[in-house]
């Protein structure tokens, strides 16, 4: 993986995990009454956030291909099940973590296949160029 495909990879990841943030808010804004001041508050916080994922998600496609940063959007799954069990004490269960493997797994197989597909891709356009 490239340096700067690294950087933005990660830069990826921090922004679904701000992302995942809106998870953590809805639920609370379900806690209160419809139109309360905190309700208010929580989906205040929650369309900060989707407004700033909307604009941060178009920079990261300009840098890394739509297909490999869709597929790490599921990582949010594994955000929902960190902030559920540190934030509203719920409970993980085996199938749950299961779940999570199954999502990390998936996330690699894209991930490592695009890599491939892209490399083979740039080798053939090189060869082609030096033909040429």
């Amino acid at each position: 993986m490239k340096k700067d495909t690294l950087k933005w990879f990660i830069i990826l990841h921090v922004i679904i995990l701000i992302f995942s943030v809106n998870s953590i808010c809805s639920k609370k804004a379900a806690m209160y009454d419809f139109l309360s001041p905190k309700w208010i508050m929580f989906y205040a916080i929650v369309i900060f956030v989707l407004g700033f994922y909307a604009i941060a998600w178009q920079q990261v496609l300009k840098h890394l291909p739509l297909i490999t940063t869709y597929a790490n959007k599921a990582v949010t799954t594994i955000w929902g099940l960190i902030w559920g069990y540190l934030i509203f004490h719920e409970e993980v269960t085996v199938y749950k973590v299961v779940g999570a493997l199954v999502v990390i797994l998936g996330v690699y197989l894209v991930v490592s296949g695009d890599e491939e597909v892209n490399g083979k891709s740039s080798k053939n356009n090189q060869e082609v160029n030096e033909n040429a």
